[in-house]
């Protein structure tokens, strides 16, 4: 099946957040390997009019969610310098041109160089700089949040809108090694609150075992994407959110609370 929306057609709709037409095919794309090759085209009709990669995203890392949106495994998509906000530990975000927006408390990383070739997660550990808490907005542009593939939702950027990152902590204050991030990050907790009230709580075991883990599967599929670039030395990559992803909306506040010394995360929305 050919894929029903062009490139320039996606970079369109992101630009207006303006959803997907109704009428169009189900599946929009039905090959994942497509839907890339689309998102890297669209990656560089990015950065032809000026926007810069700053990292990445991995979605779908939490297989609690897997179900619900009827995506059976993680996907990836690039964030841009104008997606992405570092704070010390308050911001706000503009939800303009967004589809649809919902938050997801997740852990962010910082790379300190790129890996090397073949690397495992003791050199994955040694490549990183620091990890942090963060926010990141995702959206739809498949009206309801209801994909009809998993390639839909790479098509559309990885369901990237925006990404706030918290204070960065030093990745050895959380262990002296890979195994020991590893069992400090898959212990870890958090308490997700709107408006002071608590939402829900999530651990980073749900995040594919551990975040360390889920960055290496995504380090492993970004290389063997042809076309994809390699991660870079200050390249952010947020690993997937700890809970389910909750809709959001202007003139609310939000915050995340970690555990384990992981700190705190508040935004409000415009």
């Amino acid at each position: 099946m050919t894929a029903a929306l062009t490139p320039e057609q996606l970079l369109a709709h992101h630009d207006a957040g303006a959803p997907w037409p109704a009428a169009l095919p189900s599946p929009a794309f039905d090959d994942v390997a497509e839907a890339y090759r689309s998102a890297l085209t669209v990656r560089r009709l990015r950065q032809t009019r000026g926007e810069q990669p700053r990292g990445f995203k991995i979605g779908f890392t939490n297989r609690q969610i897997w179900e619900r949106y009827r995506v059976y495994a993680p996907i990836w998509g690039t964030v841009w310098n104008t997606t992405l906000t570092m704070t010390n530990g308050t911001g706000r975000i503009a939800l303009q041109h967004t589809c649809e927006p919902r938050i997801e408390p997740e852990l962010v990383f910082g790379l300190k160089h790129t890996p090397p070739s073949g690397a495992d997660l003791q050199a994955l550990f040694e490549a990183l700089d620091w990890l942090a808490p963060g926010m990141e907005i995702v959206q739809s542009h498949r009206p309801g949040w209801r994909f009809a593939s998993a390639a839909e939702t790479v098509a559309d950027g990885g369901l990237h809108a925006r990404l706030l990152v918290g204070q960065p902590l030093p990745v050895a204050r959380l262990g002296a090694d890979a195994a020991a991030l590893q069992q400090a990050l898959a212990r870890a907790s958090l308490q997700l609150s709107k408006g002071g009230t608590p939402v829900e709580q999530g651990v980073g075991a749900n995040v594919l075992d551990d975040p360390l883990q889920a960055l290496l599967h995504f380090l492993n599929e970004l290389r063997a994407c042809p076309g994809a670039p390699d991660l870079q030395a200050g390249d952010v990559v947020t690993t997937g959110t700890w809970t389910d992803a909750w809709p959001v909306a202007p003139g609310e506040h939000w915050r995340v609370s970690y555990s384990d010394g992981l700190g705190a995360l508040d935004v409000a929305f415009d």
